[in-house]
């Protein structure tokens, strides 16, 4: 599950727990019941900060759910349900109302490692940890909203071929590298505190948080017109 904490203007959802993270049914509406509140309570200054506990960030969708299910095509049936049912949270992170960042504990992979990349900034531990998209080696083929949020947010096009077509797994001075993460700190503590202090710092901007939601709307056209995220225009400033 996660948990949401206020700490003066900055948000941090947590991923609780010491297992994999995984992302069911029931994580999904935690998740998009907690980024609503975020909003709800946005203020100029707000930034939301997301983290684990343990050794995972997210290990992905729930696949020990789907197979759950008994047969193939229940299984088919339930991983649609958690790939669709996790589409509002991607379309939240990016048309929140304030600065986010990913602080990666741990392994991010599949579902995972778009949630991260959902966020503004990513930050992880280069001593341990990896991104790592696995459909390739499950054999299973990627959402559109997926190919389309690591084709906006990874900039390099031999990058992304290998992340997706041969299944590379990256850690974080790599990462930081190829441009698909801001900075490798040495541990999770530190990649938090780094957090920490990038959140204070864009938080004393003092933006106006639906003129930064828009930007960046218009900054990732290809993922938010796939997510159905509408651009909109705000004119907030008082000099005009």
């Amino acid at each position: 599950m996660c948990t949401l904490e206020k700490r003066g203007d900055l948000f941090f959802l947590t991923l609780t727990g010491d297992g994999e993270h995984c992302f069911s049914p029931t994580v999904i509406d935690s998740l998009i019941s907690v980024l609503s509140q975020v909003k709800s309570q946005a203020v100029r200054g707000s930034a939301l900060i997301t983290t684990a506990h343990g050794k995972f960030f997210s290990n992905g969708f729930d696949l020990s759910w789907a197979q759950a299910a008994g047969s193939s095509s229940g299984a088919r049936e339930r991983l649609h349900h958690m790939v669709e049912s996790f589409r509002p949270v991607a379309s939240a992170l990016l048309s929140l109302p304030m600065p986010t960042i990913a602080a990666i504990n741990g392994h991010a992979a599949a579902a995972g490692f778009l949630f991260a990349l959902s966020h503004d900034y990513v930050l992880m531990r280069h001593d341990r940890g990896v991104l790592y998209m696995s459909e390739v080696d499950l054999g299973l083929t990627f959402p559109d909203y997926f190919t389309a949020m690591m084709r906006s947010k990874i900039g390099s096009v031999s990058a992304r071929r290998d992340i997706l077509l041969r299944g590379m797994k990256i850690k974080g001075e790599e990462a930081v590298r190829t441009g698909i993460v801001d900075a490798a700190h040495e541990s999770a503590e530190s990649v938090v505190e780094a957090a920490v202090r990038l959140g204070e710092q864009l938080g004393q901007r003092k933006w106006n948080g639906e003129v930064y939601a828009e930007i960046r709307k218009s900054l990732y056209p290809e993922v938010c017109g796939v997510l159905g995220l509408a651009p909109k225009t705000v004119i907030a400033s008082s000099k005009l």
